[in-house]
């Protein structure tokens, strides 16, 4: 797991155009026929990002980057910062330049723009919630993403002041349910891995009951995970690894119940919810013809 602030992992820029150029190769393969055939070529358009709803935002590089593919002559000003709070009715950013060229990139910005948004202004929510009761917990997404927008996702994750888990299955070890289903030796299983991999490399052992707990920490794992406990066993299993290992809570956590899941001294709690149920955040692009 990362302890990374949104400063201090940018999104990578050509990760960032290669989803924008499939995205707008979707959305208009052979070109904006309805801008062609209704919008003179010499109109000129400025365009305002409005917030429908409040939220947090997240993608001002994404947003930049739909236009600059399109035309170099479209100015994009963003007037909110990523992770900054904003009020129903804010101005986020400005767009400005050939009418035609700011209709072709419209939807594809919005697109990616609202599901930032919508995951920052989610995971905003759950962090608040987590720390009302556990101030130095962290809350941290999961591989339950949209595939091919993973790196927007997690991004939008550490813009509402969450955290990322693993990257990807190349990243760290974490053996789960699938994996243990297979393993007849559960410590000598983890003592192998250990022996096996560099020194460097983070393992994590998902257990779904607290007789595992002993035979995992005799393993060495660095991190257990505690998946679908009640309240109470999330206790029970934080006395017994007495900080032997880091301590991560799993399985259906909603807002409703993460303040309860915080309290009960977990170090991390794991959400899927930030990215596979997320609700995209209203927003419009209102756009005018302007002066050349």
């Amino acid at each position: 797991m990362t302890d990374m602030n949104i400063g201090e992992l940018p999104l990578p820029r050509e990760q960032v155009v290669r989803i924008v150029r499939m995205a707008l190769e979707e959305d208009a393969p052979h070109g904006d026929l309805t801008s062609q055939a209704f919008v003179p070529a010499s109109a000129h358009a400025e365009a305002e990002v409005v917030a429908r709803e409040a939220g947090v935002f997240s993608g001002a590089e994404v947003l930049r980057s739909v236009f600059a593919e399109i035309d170099e002559h479209i100015g994009v000003g963003c007037e909110v910062e990523d992770g900054e709070a904003f009020a129903a009715g804010a101005r986020l950013a400005v767009v400005r330049g050939p009418a035609r060229a700011v209709l072709r990139g419209e939807r594809v910005a919005l697109n990616l723009l609202q599901r930032m948004c919508g995951i920052a202004t989610l995971t905003a929510r759950y962090v608040a919630a987590a720390q009302q009761t556990a101030p130095r917990v962290r809350v941290v997404d999961t591989r339950k993403t949209t595939p091919g927008l993973r790196i927007l996702e997690r991004h939008a994750v550490r813009c509402g002041g969450g955290h990322n888990h693993r990257f990807s299955l190349s990243e760290a070890v974490m053996a789960k349910d699938n994996h243990l289903a297979l393993v007849h030796n559960l410590t000598a299983a983890i003592q192998s891995a250990r022996a096996q991999l560099p020194h460097t490399t983070h393992i994590e052992v998902e257990v779904d009951r607290l007789d595992q707990i002993e035979t995992v920490l005799a393993g060495g794992a660095d991190t257990i995970m505690l998946d679908n406990f009640s309240p109470e066993d999330l206790r029970r299993g934080v006395a017994l690894i007495d900080g032997r290992a880091i301590v991560e809570a799993s399985g259906g956590i909603t807002l409703e119940t993460i303040s309860e899941v915080a309290a009960t001294g977990v170090d991390v709690i794991s959400v899927g919810a930030l990215t596979h149920s997320v609700r995209s955040l209203d927003l419009g692009l209102d756009l005018r013809l302007a002066q050349e």
